[in-house]
This record gives C-alpha cells, sequence and structure tokens, in this order.
C-alpha cells in the first residue's frame, strides 16, 4: 500500500471516529508502529489531525466557532433523521414539550408535526415555521423573543426571562459538543445561558446529537453529562464513548442508520 493511501484510510479512520490509535491502525494497515507514526506525523503538520499520546484525533476547532444553520443542515443528515424519528417515540399526545434551536432539533420538530394536543416551546425561529405549518387544530407553539444567533437561536436576556417562568414535561436539547469532562456545550456565551434556562424548565431531559459531536468542545457548559435523563445518539458512537456516557447519562439511545439505498439512472 502506497503511503498516501495509508494515510487516507487513516484521514477517514479519523473523521469517522473522531479519534485512532497507533495500536489499531497497525493492526488495520498491516505496517510497522514507526510507519504509522511517521504518516501520522506528516498529517498532523498538515493540519489533518492533532497528534496525541498513542494516536491522534480531530483537529479541535476553536472554542468560539459557530458554524450558521444551512451549514450544520446538510452534516450527517440520515443520523439525524434517524434520531428525530427515535427521540419522536417519546413524546405522547397532550404533553407540553421544548425544543431548544439546532438542526437535530429541526429535524424532530417535523416528525411531531401531527402529534394532537401539543404544546411547543422554542428559541428557534426555524423551528416555529415547521410548527407553523396547518396541523392539529389543538396544537400551541410558543417562540422566546431574543437575540438572533448565527444558528437562528433566539438567545439572551428576554429568551432567559420567558423560560424561567414555564414547566415543560420533556425537553430536547440539541448541543455543539459532548465531553466527559465539560458535559454539553455550546460556542455562544448567551446561547448557553438560554439553553440552561430551557433545561431548568424540564422534568425530563433528553439530549439529540449525532457522532461527531463526542470529544468537541464549545465555551460554555449546558449541563453535565448527568443532566441528561437521555442521550439519543446514532451508532457511529465509538465503544469507548458509548462506556462513558452510559455510565453518566441516565439512559443511553443508540440507533442504526438504515443504509443509503442508490437509484439507477
Amino acid at each position: 500500500m502506497l503511503a498516501q493511501q495509508r494515510r487516507s484510510l487513516i484521514l477517514d479512520e479519523v473523521r469517522r471516529h473522531g479519534a485512532v490509535r497507533v495500536s489499531d491502525l497497525v493492526e488495520r494497515l498491516g505496517v510497522s508502529d514507526m510507519t504509522v507514526r511517521r504518516d501520522l506525523d506528516v498529517l498532523a503538520r498538515q493540519g489533518h489531525l492533532d497528534k496525541v499520546h498513542g494516536g491522534a484525533t480531530a483537529p479541535a476547532e476553536p472554542s468560539t466557532r459557530e458554524p450558521g444553520f444551512e451549514a450544520k443542515a446538510v452534516r450527517e443528515q440520515a443520523e439525524k433523521q434517524a434520531i428525530a424519528a427515535a427521540a419522536a417515540r417519546l413524546v405522547k399526545p397532550g404533553m407540553a414539550v421544548g425544543l431548544s434551536a439546532g438542526t437535530t432539533t429541526w429535524v424532530l420538530a417535523r416528525h411531531l408535526h401531527d402529534v394532537p394536543g401539543l404544546t411547543v416551546v422554542t428559541n428557534s425561529i426555524r423551528i416555529a415555521d415547521v410548527l407553523h405549518e396547518p396541523g392539529p387544530p389543538d396544537r400551541t407553539v410558543v417562540l422566546t423573543g431574543g437575540i438572533r444567533t448565527p444558528s437562528d437561536a433566539l438567545v439572551g436576556p428576554i429568551a432567559v426571562a420567558a423560560l424561567r417562568s414555564l414547566h415543560l414535561d420533556l425537553v430536547f436539547m440539541g448541543v455543539h459538543g459532548m465531553d466527559e469532562r465539560a458535559g454539553f456545550t455550546t460556542p455562544n456565551l448567551m446561547e448557553a445561558e438560554t439553553d440552561r434556562a430551557l433545561v431548568d424548565s424540564a422534568r425530563r431531559l433528553a439530549v439529540v446529537a449525532d457522532h461527531t459531536k463526542w470529544c468537541v468542545l464549545g465555551i460554555s457548559t449546558i449541563a453535565r453529562l448527568d443532566g441528561a435523563d437521555v442521550l439519543l445518539t446514532d451508532a457511529g458512537l465509538p465503544g469507548e464513548a458509548r462506556d462513558t456516557l452510559s455510565e453518566h447519562v441516565g439512559e443511553l439511545v443508540v440507533v442504526e442508520v438504515p443504509p443509503v439505498v442508490e437509484t439507477a439512472g
């Protein structure tokens, strides 16, 4: 196998799992420990990954970097659909639920469109638009006010004040990242405060986060891992991450993502 082929395979592993071990790469590639370390050195110099003791991780983004809604909406679409479908099964007619801003919760809103008697509180303009479409006549949608962020969340003191007076049966929260030490995080300080108010309003908290959010850090913590009653994620989450999350969250739900069927044409 040529060096370029090896490095492409290494990058594929890093992108899929967020991290790789030298020992695993030696076994998979059938080369020496030294060869793998040289490949990691080259990829690190090119900025494709970060070297750590015993392996490498995906390059860390600045903790304040906040991609726009459109940029996030096209990522991991199949995973988000599978997570949203599983999350929707937690919702019963007549519930009062909260949906934080985010692309996974936005997908979830579509799955909730026909649930009767639902009251939905959200700080997302996009989610409010989805639920504004004709549906059950007994549905109520409450959109907080606030300052608009790049990810189309409404945040700040107005949003916080609106949320502090509410008591919701179930809150679904999307997150920028999740980490054993930092918990669930966001790159926006005001959004963190608003999300914390939303969490405080909930009898139960369900976090919806695909596997790429593991080991990603935003500047501010929304909640600790053990603050989640349920965490819904996809089967791309590495085994070690599953073990860690299972020790902290109330219930870990890992959904399988249906394979993409290509049609001839």
